[in-house]
């Protein structure tokens, strides 16, 4: 059978071997991603626990897939000119293949660019053929020969499409941040989203203290800062085998961006109390709050899908944290008696996190949003029932989006008139706070993640 003729899952032993090696492995997730509904970071995820890869290929292997969808947009634009339009109509191997090979041209300068032709044109030759890979290094030594003459959408003409083009966003998007924003803060917003994000690193103070933990770093040779925001956070680069490291598996730290752990703070969860955590997996928030409650008390963490709380479960089973109960539900519909807080982190168009997983920028289009913000409105007006009087909601979401953040809010007072909002004051810092009191935070203006958060209180006296 040519192997042509197979898609890039299921595959045979011949099949696979064709993918081999950093490179082929990236066109093998490249595709997947393209071609089906599945996110970057589980295709990616499963092929760097199949310890076929050393860790340098690893490391080359996450970067390109990553640096692939950051910058795919820019990558098709001078594909698409040096192949005369060509390009888009490509098989979907050739295509990564050359995506591939350009960002280590554009963007790896320890990669020899020579060597990022031939790794293209040897692979599309064992994938396609001869007369493919002819046409690959034709266009690639084309693009080597002018580098210097590389010409990007004018911004005279069309400043909306050079930004989309010249910094790798959907038009889309980018044309409803500048009416936002204005040209140059999303200028600057789309440059923060393109940077290779640091890990943030949560300090599980149950276990360890915070200069305990830093002399532990010290130790190991880690490079990190200290976070503006969070005292028990720090910023690391250059981790790897991170699941292998003493410190993570005694469960001295959690991996989790800063903005996360700002709805658990507006939460205000004291020990003793009962919590419930809504659309929990994949936990960071859920061992957050447990966290932040000394591992007293109750918090229960509910998802849809009874598979999606196994990573919770063995988070919790990690930081030793006791106090968590889970279970599959729909946060939409669920019944449960009324609790003292309940968290929603509500699913989201997720514009917030795209320097962490550059492909949703392309999975996203703009009718997206208004189905999500209805499906938002039907959990937090559940949500809304699970808590009792004088008790706490927080509302949040990964996105910068208003029709599903503060507008959502807006919406949800009007038709709860018994839930009044309470400013995060006193729970955050000033500077990631709206006028209203609602927590906002922008990649280019905070240094984390775009996030949302409301804190809304149930009046007293509101019927149980």
């Amino acid at each position: 059978m040519n192997p042509t003729d197979q898609q890039t899952g299921n595959q045979t032993p011949e099949r696979a071997n064709l993918y081999s090696g950093a490179r082929g492995t990236a066109v093998k997730v490249l595709n997947r991603v393209e071609r089906t509904d599945s996110y970057l970071d589980k295709v990616l995820d499963a092929e760097l626990r199949s310890g076929e890869l050393n860790d340098a290929d690893r490391g080359l292997l996450n970067e390109m897939a990553h640096g692939v969808l950051r910058w795919q947009s820019r990558l098709d634009w001078v594909l698409n000119g040096f192949s005369h339009g060509n390009f888009a109509k490509s098989e979907i191997n050739v295509k990564n293949a050359l995506r591939v090979s350009l960002y280590q041209i554009l963007f790896l300068e320890r990669i020899p660019h020579a060597a990022a032709v031939n790794e293209a044109v040897e692979f599309v030759k064992r994938i396609r053929g001869e007369k493919p890979a002819g046409l690959v290094n034709a266009v690639l030594r084309n693009i080597l020969r002018n580098l210097e003459g590389i010409r990007y959408p004018d911004p005279a003409e069309d400043r909306v499409q050079h930004l989309a083009v010249f910094n790798s966003h959907p038009r889309w998007l980018v044309k409803r941040w500048v009416d936002r924003f204005g040209f140059e803060e999303t200028e600057r917003l789309l440059r923060s989203n393109n940077e290779r994000p640091a890990l943030s690193l949560r300090i599980n103070r149950l276990k360890v203290e915070v200069g305990e933990f830093l002399r532990r770093l010290d130790e190991l040779g880690v490079s990190y800062t200290g976070s503006t925001y969070l005292g028990n956070y720090v910023r690391a680069r250059g981790l790897s085998r991170i699941g292998q490291m003493d410190l993570f598996r005694d469960g001295f730290f959690t991996i989790q961006d800063e903005s996360a752990a700002l709805p658990c703070l507006l939460l205000g969860s004291q020990a003793g109390e009962r919590v419930i955590d809504l659309c929990a997996a994949p936990g960071g928030k859920t061992t957050a709050i447990a966290e932040l409650m000394g591992d007293q008390g109750s918090v229960v963490a509910f998802d849809r899908y009874e598979a999606k709380l196994a990573p919770i479960r063995a988070a919790c089973e990690r930081l030793g944290l006791k106090s968590v109960a889970l279970q599959a539900a729909d946060a939409s519909t669920l019944e449960h008696e009324p609790v003292d807080r309940v968290l929603l982190d509500a699913p989201c168009s997720g514009m917030g996190v795209l320097s962490k997983k550059p492909d949703i920028k392309w999975k996203r289009d703009s009718t997206d949003i208004q189905p999500l913000a209805e499906l938002q409105r039907r959990m937090l007006s559940n949500a809304a029932r699970l808590v009792k009087p004088g008790g706490v909601l927080v509302y949040s979401t990964c996105t910068t989006e208003p029709e599903e953040n503060q507008e959502q809010i807006g919406r949800f007072l009007v038709d709860h008139p018994e839930f009044i909002v309470e400013s995060g004051a006193g729970f955050v810092s000033k500077d990631l706070l709206t006028a209203e009191g609602y927590v906002e935070t922008f990649p280019h203006r905070h240094g984390m993640d775009g996030s949302f958060a409301a804190r809304l209180r149930k009046k007293s006296d509101s019927a149980p």
